[in-house]
């Protein structure tokens, strides 16, 4: 249940660990060689480095080691550089050379703040181990209670008790929050799986990077009251990056959002905030991730799919979803409508149902059979019943998600449901064999989930939300041995890792590429790491995402790409309270809010959300009217000093794009570039999407902004 309106993110069961990091600080390896980052600089117009031109690098530097051993990691794609195991003399030999630009150690002291149900401190994901001293920067605490144990990862724990939250711990024992904290800093742990399932090496976005946690919720929900005051501590404590993976019922202005007044006083201060686009998908207009100076994460799939297979008595096999890990051993159970294992109870069973409520099965004719059922709702009533497994019929809003289940049991398509009824009804002894999840990949990933709420924005319809889609579907993280797996209250097996879905799985995944850049860029502004990270993402095909730009935004997160960004749109506090102020807000309370700007800044009354150096550019229109619209951006140079961009459009015979100039000319790095975009077109109808996009691109770069008009409202 909800509290003050606000919930956790998280939705079914699920797995995957994004594959990316920084290398571990510093740490000293045998004959006291230290990991360092040999920066080359940006690759010229059409080169393409190998890892053998930084081994021929090497040769000329390294002494008594096979160069192989010494390469750590090369950077080859989108800059030119490698990691490597060095010491202090070959570290200054290859200072001296003029290829080099820099050399300094791999270290990471970014700090994640993870906003949740707290934090399972005993977690291999959040050993120290190899980890120095807690960072100088960092003026937290460790206040997370009795038998709370920090450590030189997790440098930071606060619990904030109210009526929902009432343990006085930072302890997690629900699961969520170690969840959310492993996927964007979890340290690198071989062989886990869920009970076999998804078996391999879980790694965190950045796994050298330190945690804090702020427990402000629990089962029961979550506070707004809590919500301000873990803002208010982990702005002063310290922390780079804010992940939270929690969100409204509706949206709500600005200034009476908890989430939103955080994130606006943690980005004034240079913190970035991620924040879940919710579960409420797949409607439009759902979302409640809304402000602009935080990042609005969808949720997708990847390209690991987990299925499960039901074997029918007659041969056929049919293929749906479940994280099920109880074998039945080749062995086949009767098959039954659940209709025909009730019993009169007061809330009677629909056609196939199984979920009229407790006792309404009858244990006597349900024992040992395989029940269908239409709804998975409450499947552990079929499991109380003694039933032998389930198959239900699968949400087809939801998609390809899998829940974990506490018995054999399997959601189907519709189809599927159909065929193995058919089977039912025109077999004398039908049966069917529920196997164990296996994984097969999926090739139509990503896609953005069903669950995954969409936009347009409804506070301010000319922003486009959500900003960026992440994987949300089926990741396998870090889990509290108190929990209960979502979506099976009678999971009884405790638990070390665990499969869940949802956009508060997708959240920390561009936390941790939030952090991930940080670590390249410490001096970069919480809108430069945005952009960057908005600008190179991956196009996602629109025919295979409905409602495109407003299910998945700018598109996929492309980690590696981000740190090397080309360009990036910045925006200041200032910029965000001449678009306040241009949306009608109090101007007093905006002077409050800012507490640098008595009034609205001039030329403020004249301004529109749009006007905002936004990395993407979106207008509402009114349906069947022709419409000029006009962006006005601005660009810094963070790539190559002497480069040239030229602006392309990819077209769309509904609109027309113009750009002015089509080409900008930078001569050294940080300055700044202003351009216009003129869109045109003679009318939509109602409810409708049009869009494209804008690509400034140098040989080297390409930055990539999409361009929404529609008429939705």
């Amino acid at each position: 249940m909800a509290k003050n309106g606000f919930l956790l993110i998280s939705f079914l069961p699920f797995i995957l660990f994004l594959q990316m990091s920084v290398l571990g600080g510093a740490t000293t390896t045998r004959d006291d060689r230290k990991v360092y980052i040999v920066y080359l600089g940006s690759l010229s117009r059409g080169e393409y480095e190998t890892s053998s031109q930084h081994q021929s690098i090497l040769q000329e530097v390294v002494e008594g080691s096979p160069v192989e051993n010494v390469l750590v990691r090369s950077y080859k794609r989108s800059f030119s550089g490698f990691a490597a195991n060095l010491t202090d003399h070959e570290r200054q030999k290859l200072a001296s050379m003029e290829e080099v630009v820099s050399v300094f150690p791999s270290k990471s002291d970014i700090i994640v703040g993870v906003i949740d149900t707290g934090i399972w401190p005993e977690s291999k994901s959040f050993s120290d181990k190899g980890f120095g001293p807690v960072p100088k920067k960092w003026k937290g605490a460790c206040k997370g209670g009795i038998n709370f144990p920090c450590n030189n990862k997790i440098i930071g724990a606060r619990y904030y008790p109210t009526p929902v939250v009432y343990d006085n711990i930072a302890r997690d024992y629900e699961g969520h929050g170690t969840h959310a904290a492993s996927i964007a800093s979890g340290n690198e742990v071989k062989d886990t799986s869920f009970f076999g399932v998804g078996q391999g090496t879980a790694r965190g976005g950045v796994p050298s990077a330190r945690v804090a946690a702020y427990k402000v919720c629990s089962p029961a929900g979550c506070t707004e009251e809590a919500i301000l005051a873990a803002f208010d501590d982990a702005i002063a404590d310290g922390v780079d990056i804010i992940t939270v993976s929690i969100g409204g019922t509706h949206p709500v202005n600005f200034t009476e959002d908890a989430v939103a007044i955080g994130s606006f006083h943690a980005m004034a201060k240079g913190v970035l905030t991620l924040q879940s686009a919710g579960n409420s998908g797949p409607y439009l207009s759902s979302t409640v991730s809304l402000a602009p100076w935080l990042m609005s994460v969808a949720a997708s799939t990847t390209d690991r799919l987990f299925i499960d297979k039901v074997v029918l008595g007659s041969g056929q096999t049919l293929v749906g979803y479940s994280i099920n890990t109880f074998s039945m051993k080749g062995k086949k159970f009767p098959l039954v409508d659940g209709r025909n294992v009730s019993r009169p109870c007061k809330q009677p069973l629909a056609f196939q149902v199984c979920t009229g409520g407790q006792g309404c099965l009858d244990s006597t004719l349900a024992k040992g059979k395989i029940l269908m059922c239409q709804s998975r709702d409450e499947f552990s009533e079929v499991l109380r019943s003694g039933a032998g497994g389930s198959v239900s019929l699968n949400d087809d809003k939801i998609g390809k998600v899998s829940f974990v289940v506490s018995f054999p049991s399997v959601a189907v398509s519709k189809d599927n449901f159909t065929s193995i009824y058919s089977y039912l009804k025109s077999t004398k002894k039908p049966e069917a064999e529920i196997l164990t999840t296996e994984a097969i990949t999926d090739s139509d990933a990503p896609v953005v989930a069903g669950f995954s709420s969409r936009g347009p924005n409804e506070i301010a319809p000319d922003i486009l939300k959500p900003d960026i889609s992440a994987p949300g579907v089926d990741i396998l993280a870090a889990f509290s041995p108190f929990g209960v797996p979502i979506g099976d209250p009678l999971f009884k097996r405790q638990l070390t890792y665990s499969i869940l879905s949802g956009t508060s799985m997708s959240c920390p995944h561009v936390a941790g590429v939030a952090a991930y850049v940080k670590s390249f860029h410490p001096d970069w502004s919480p809108s430069a790491i945005k952009s960057a990270i908005m600008t190179t993402a991956r196009p996602m095909n629109s025919s295979k995402n409905k409602d495109a730009e407003f299910a998945f935004g700018s598109g996929h997160i492309n980690p590696v790409e981000a740190v090397n960004p080309g360009l990036v749109y910045e925006t200041f506090e200032q910029d965000y309270i001449i678009m306040l102020c241009s949306m009608g807000y109090d101007e007093g309370n905006i002077g409050k809010i800012s507490g640098n700007f008595s009034t609205c800044p001039k030329g403020s009354d004249k301004a529109t959300p749009r006007d905002l150096n936004y990395p993407s550019m979106a207008a509402q229109v009114s349906p069947g009217r022709s419409f000029t619209i006009n962006f006005s951006r601005t660009v810094t140079n963070v790539g190559i000093a002497n480069t040239t961009y030229k602006a392309k459009i990819l077209q769309n015979s509904k609109i027309g794009v113009k750009v002015v100039p089509q080409a900008l000319t930078f001569k050294s790095l940080n300055e700044k570039k202003s351009f216009r975009v003129t869109v045109t077109g003679r009318g939509l109808s109602n409810g409708t999407i049009v869009s494209t996009s804008l690509i400034w691109a140098d040989g080297n770069h390409n930055v990539r902004s999409p361009i929404v008009v529609h008429s939705l409202g």
